[in-house]
């Protein structure tokens, strides 16, 4: 072979390599996608890392689209969306089941796990009228305590309308038969917990609904300054037990936030598909960041600044995500 060929040879095996190098890689070159999530700020975090894990993997991410929690699975299931990455398990179920299930959606592994929610009261009057069951309820005077707009009920800073609490807490308000002395005070989250809180700092009784990962019980902490109910029974539309390990019963399991892809996309994508797999993400890592947006660092650009810091931090972790969806992509 000539000298001119054989170095022609040569480049063009050099760039065949890069090239290979390259795809393994950037296996999401030139793939698009498109994430959903609720407008809960406090859920912008953890989909703003899958995001930048994506993006290190070549995917072109477009902004964030704010959905309801229904439509979200719609849009997944439709093929409009690829993933959202707050798939509470099993608190979303039926929404789950009802957008298709596993016929339409992939979801493998669990991203963050031990989110635990329930309903609880200042621990001032809970030590005071030996209060520690919802169905304590049931006795108008104690209901009477928690009356905050004078109709004789205990007021109950509830759930926003169409998310997963509210079908479990209007559940249980029948199955507990506590219609007649508790009211389920629904609104913005955000606005009636602050108005919660504000009461407490007052000195006044209060009465709540909260979930972990969420700042709230950062300000109004378990044990401290504020106690669990337990519930009477196991009763929630999902017919499940939600007895604990340790035999408490707080009237909601253990959940997990997951990680929903449309399945076909993801089949086209096993890069994506593994990743939203493997990567797990501490419930403490969130809340701390959620208490960053409680203390006014609240729009797009500081939780992409809390994003890159967590992912600076945990380097090694970001990484082996990214070497095991590489991996998946050969």
């Amino acid at each position: 072979m000539m000298k001119s060929q054989a170095k022609l040879v040569a480049a063009l095996l050099a760039g065949s390599v890069s090239l290979t190098v390259a795809a393994e890689s950037m296996p999401g070159e030139g793939v698009t996608v498109q994430p959903v999530q609720s407008p809960i700020a406090e859920e912008t975090f953890q989909t703003m890392l899958v995001n930048e894990a994506l993006r290190e993997l070549g995917y072109d991410v477009q902004p964030i689209q704010e959905v309801d929690y229904s439509a979200g699975y719609t849009s997944i299931a439709n093929g409009d969306a690829t993933f959202m990455a707050v798939n509470w398990y099993p608190l979303h179920n039926t929404m789950y089941e009802n957008a298709g299930g596993d016929d339409v959606f992939y979801r493998q592994g669990h991203y963050i796990s031990g989110a635990a929610q329930g309903y609880l009261i200042d621990k001032k009057t809970a030590e005071e009228y030996d209060i520690d069951n919802l169905g304590d309820f049931k006795n108008p005077d104690i209901a009477k305590i928690f009356d905050t707009d004078g109709d004789g009920k205990a007021d109950l800073t509830g759930c926003q309308a169409g998310w997963g609490c509210e079908g479990v807490i209007e559940h249980q308000l029948d199955a507990f038969d506590l219609r007649d002395t508790i009211s389920h005070k629904q609104g913005q989250y955000a606005a009636i917990i602050s108005d919660t809180i504000t009461r407490y700092n007052e000195g006044e009784p209060i009465f709540y609904y909260t979930w972990t990962p969420y700042w709230v019980s950062g300000i109004l902490v378990p044990g401290k300054d504020v106690v669990w109910l337990e519930v009477p029974f196991s009763a929630n539309p999902n017919n499940s037990d939600t007895e604990l390990p340790n035999g408490k019963n707080y009237g909601f399991e253990i959940n997990s936030e997951r990680i929903v892809a449309n399945k076909d996309w993801a089949a086209e994508n096993p890069a994506a598909a593994k990743l939203f797999e493997v990567m797990t993400l501490s419930v403490n890592d969130v809340s701390a960041e959620n208490m960053q947006i409680r203390n006014g660092e609240d729009d797009q650009r500081d939780i992409m600044a809390h994003t890159k810091a967590w992912i600076e931090n945990n380097r090694d972790t970001f990484d082996g995500w990214l070497e095991q969806a590489r991996a998946a992509a050969m």
